[in-house]
């Protein structure tokens, strides 16, 4: 992308490609805004007829010299000075009371219309979120993300209602007034305009600056959130490491800069407004000043130049509130081009064309010439090749950072490789439909998350529509029903943000529940021992036994008691597979596994297992 277009978004409003881009939403609610739309102009309409009774009153009641009947219409030769003005006071309240009732119904009518275009883009936001890759979200900031969800979506909603229905009001109002007062004498009218240039000038240049500075101000708010969130998120390290007094500087740090952005944003749209006064009370004078003339010299009657002060008089509001809606309206631009930003971010890992619905698995894997890396100078996995049998046990073992954990991602296809093939049954992951493929894979890992629901709701995930009996069935099988039976509510009793009210176990045997209420032919286990005491342990191992007895499963451990019982042990380090075979074949061997595997039985058995998760790392 040249620097030229770049340059050029950076110092023009937006304001066309966010309609451009949300315009299906738009379209959606057509009958609603022509509705209103047409309130809008019944409301100018009525706006505009306003003075017209006390023009009337002066010129036909009170200045009578000048022109008894100054619109030629025959009624009011009839009537009576007392009558005529019986008449006109009503119609004076008639005009402000359709105006309030056109005013309401396109108020209310912009508002509903926002509110569902709104509420669909958010949705739409929020949809799309989900689907981008993990790529992208391990590059992104939490915060960001979520204050684009929700605080930028409600900036664009609110400015939609409050400032964009108004300054529509007040332009077609000035257009309105402008053609009246053409009507009624050019010279004036151009007196009253000539100061147009100058307001055009002033608030094109200063609404640019502010769009950059309100960019800046969200951009920095984003930020502020995404060090709130990362904190608040990660609260038991933050406590435990005494980090507290730097964070609370950092966000300090930050949020004065947000302050001093959104300072600056107002000190520009307070100088808008200022200048906007100054020109307007220069218009008005020089109207006045020529006004009194031209009615001295019978040119005009006095209910003309009232017209005329009256209208600057209104004039005076939306061109103040033109000036105040257009930096509003530049702060809603800079949270619609986030959020567009956000949208026209394509997802790496998405259907290919045409993709199929995956049929049901039997469960062979197969990994041809796997070539994948997060970033293309740094290879992750190189030209890795194996194969499993339905059914078939297979653990990946060897040092943290091998690629055992990358291998798993590109089987649920959460990445692609940059080259091989990925085959399930004969057939590249690429031919089926991400859910259909994902739906046939169970998944428990060393951290599993729990959602702030009941655990009926939390096993329910693994399996959407799943019965009750299928519920608890999944339960029986994790060992997870008699202590789900023994909370205060049961299976409805509702666990904290990430299952924080349970104990490492007890999470663990929800989680297998998940898994197993899915029936997936593919089970994936990441380290789902790891921490657990010896009983949580016991019990989690029987229930991960009977979750993967008819499936394909893939266990990554560093125990390599757990890979034992595996039909195929991988040694993978720096990406490649050093070693393969079982366990009694690796022994025989002699070489990384055999040597790894004789250490951590000897310290297991020397220390009775009391610290053999805390040095078994240390020798892997």
């Amino acid at each position: 992308m040249s620097s030229h277009p770049q340059k050029h978004q950076e110092t023009i409003p937006s304001l066309w490609r966010i309609l451009r881009k949300f315009w299906p939403q738009i379209r959606q609610q057509g009958f609603l805004l022509i509705f209103s739309f047409l309130a809008l102009l019944a409301e100018i309409v009525f706006r505009l007829m306003e003075p017209w009774p006390l023009k009337f009153i002066f010129d036909s009641i009170i200045f009578t010299g000048f022109q008894v009947n100054p619109m030629g219409i025959p009624i009011i030769d009839k009537l009576s000075p007392m009558g005529l003005l019986t008449i006109l006071a009503i119609a004076m309240v008639a005009i402000a009371s359709l105006r309030g009732a056109a005013s309401y119904f396109s108020t209310v009518g912009i508002a509903l219309a926002a509110s569902q275009v709104m509420t669909e883009i958010r949705s739409n936001l929020y949809s799309h979120l989900q689907r981008l890759s993990l790529a992208f979200h391990n590059r992104a900031k939490n915060g960001d993300l979520v204050t684009r969800v929700t605080s930028d979506i409600e900036k664009l909603h609110e400015v939609t209602v409050s400032a964009v229905l108004q300054l529509l009001t007040n332009i077609l109002t000035m257009l309105g007034m402008i053609g009246v007062m053409f009507w009624l004498n050019w010279e004036l009218t151009l007196i009253a305009i000539a100061v147009f240039p100058l307001f055009i000038i002033s608030s094109t240049q200063t609404t640019t600056r502010i769009r950059q500075e309100a960019f800046a101000s969200r951009k920095q708010q984003g930020s502020m959130a995404a060090t709130a969130a990362e904190a608040i998120s990660a609260i038991k390290i933050v406590q435990a490491l005494s980090l507290e007094e730097m964070l609370e500087r950092n966000f300090h740090s930050d949020s004065k800069k947000s302050l001093k952005k959104g300072a600056q944003v107002q000190k520009l749209r307070a100088g808008l407004e200022r200048t906007v006064e100054v020109l307007v009370v220069l218009m008005k004078a020089l109207v006045l000043w020529r006004g009194v003339q031209l009615v001295m010299q019978g040119v005009l009657t006095p209910g003309d130049l009232l017209i005329f002060v009256s209208y600057l008089k209104l004039a005076f509001k939306p061109m103040r509130q033109v000036a105040k809606y257009m930096g509003q309206i530049a702060k809603a631009i800079a949270s619609g081009e986030r959020i567009v930003d956000l949208l026209e971010i394509t997802p790496e890992i998405r259907d290919s064309r045409g993709a199929t619905d995956a049929p049901p698995f039997q469960g062979a894997v197969r990994f041809k010439n796997v070539t994948f890396a997060y970033e293309t100078s740094k290879l992750i996995l190189r030209n890795l090749s194996f194969e499993v049998q339905s059914g078939q046990r297979v653990a990946l073992v060897g040092a943290s950072g091998g690629g055992k954990s990358t291998l798993i991602s590109l089987l649920l296809r959460l990445y692609d490789p940059l080259e091989g093939q990925i085959l399930i049954d004969g057939h590249d992951l690429r031919e089926y439909k991400l859910d259909s493929l994902r739906r046939q894979i169970s998944i428990v890992l060393q951290d599993s998350v729990l959602f702030a629901t009941t655990i009926r709701e939390n096993i329910a995930y693994g399996c959407l529509g799943a019965t009750e009996a299928e519920i608890e069935a999944a339960a029986r099988l994790a060992n997870a029903h008699e202590f789900i039976m023994a909370l205060p509510q049961g299976y409805d009793t509702v666990v904290g943000e990430r299952g924080a009210t349970l104990s490492g176990g007890q999470r663990q045997r929800v989680a297998i529940a998940r898994a197993a209420v899915r029936q997936a032919p593919i089970v994936i286990l990441d380290e789902p021992t790891v921490g657990l005491d010896n009983h949580s342990e016991r019990v989690v191992r029987e229930a991960l036994e009977r979750l993967t007895e008819n499936s394909t499963t893939f266990l990554i451990t560093h125990d390599l008691r757990a890979a034992v019982k595996a039909d195929l042990i991988l040694y993978i380090e720096k990406g490649t597979i050093i070693e393969r075979g079982n366990h009694r074949e690796l022994m025989q061997l002699g070489d990384r596994y055999a040597n790894l595997y004789r250490l951590q039985t000897t310290i297991s058995n020397n220390s009775n297992d009391t610290n053999f998760y805390n040095l078994k790392a240390a020798s892997v």
